[in-house]
């Protein structure tokens, strides 16, 4: 399998796919492919014929210059992870420039409350960069539907609301979250864990299910404080933030509301590697 770096060639190509009747699907990564990306591509060939993979470590959507850095990038792996797909996979895996032109740099958007919360807190213009590589992609590709996964949940929330503003006629579908048998959810990240570090991070999929296994029981302030002292008390994970938030809006939950469903959401530094998880809780 080869890699089309060409954005005219991967448009040329998903024209021609739809002239003959099939249906396009898009999955974007950044690279160091794992079986959560196999899941969404397998996700993406119930609905469709042809499945674009863009393969592009943005660096608009990157706050530390450091983890930029270290991001893993594995093409040949990459390629050859995606092989036994044969012609029902296409992979684009464009330069900077191809995908933004001599001027690396990210849009300003508006996406309102569910920017401002969690990642978008923590991450000062992460979205901003997300929202400006995805539209430009979009454009690019022109899917019929793009696959995202429910790990990246705060994402999946702005990227529905990036083609609403964009008015983009593209459907986005987001996919389960795919765990190891431990319960830690699949990232590229989880390649810089060391073996200590694999060891101890299934803890945080455990303290998930504590909150969900609790949720009816206890009071938001009560999982809360549960989730502090747990990890305080984890030696080699530090917990950023923890939040339960309301689907539709993200808004922190202070009190449970009858008819209203909720996930719980964190972030937590293995050393300097940062990973992220939630889970529904009603």
């Amino acid at each position: 399998m080869q890699a089309i770096t060409a954005h005219k060639q991967i448009s040329k190509i998903v024209h021609q796919a739809k002239s003959n009747g099939k249906s396009v699907g898009f999955v974007p990564t950044m690279g160091a492919l794992h079986h959560g990306h196999a899941s969404l591509i397998d996700y993406a060939l119930k609905d469709c014929a042809l499945i674009i993979v863009s393969i592009f470590v943005n660096p608009t959507q990157f706050n530390n210059a450091s983890d930029l850095d270290k991001y893993p990038r594995t093409l040949d792996k990459d390629l050859d992870f995606l092989a036994h797909y044969g012609d029902k996979v296409v992979v684009y895996a464009p330069t900077a420039t191809e995908v933004y032109g001599s001027e690396v740099s990210s849009t300003p958007y508006n996406f309102g409350a569910i920017e401002k919360v969690m990642e978008g807190e923590h991450r000062p213009g992460h979205f901003d960069g997300v929202g400006t590589v995805l539209n430009l992609l979009f454009r690019q590709v022109n899917p019929d539907k793009a696959y995202f996964g429910e790990k990246d949940y705060q994402q999946l929330a702005i990227v529905r609301k990036l083609v609403e503003k964009e008015k983009l006629p593209l459907e986005i579908i987001g996919c389960p979250i795919h765990r190891q048998e431990d319960g830690l959810a699949m990232s590229s990240r989880n390649a810089r864990l060391t073996e200590t570090q694999l060891a101890i991070a299934p803890f945080i999929y455990e303290v998930l299910q504590y909150v969900k296994n609790n949720f009816d029981t206890h009071s938001a302030l009560q999982l809360r404080k549960y989730v502090s002292a747990a990890f305080e008390k984890k030696e080699g994970l530090e917990l950023e933030y923890f939040e339960i938030a309301n689907i539709k809006n993200l808004s922190t939950l202070s009190r449970k509301r009858k008819n209203q469903q909720y996930r719980a959401f964190l972030a937590v530094y293995a050393g300097e590697i940062r990973l992220i998880d939630n889970i529904a809780l009603n």
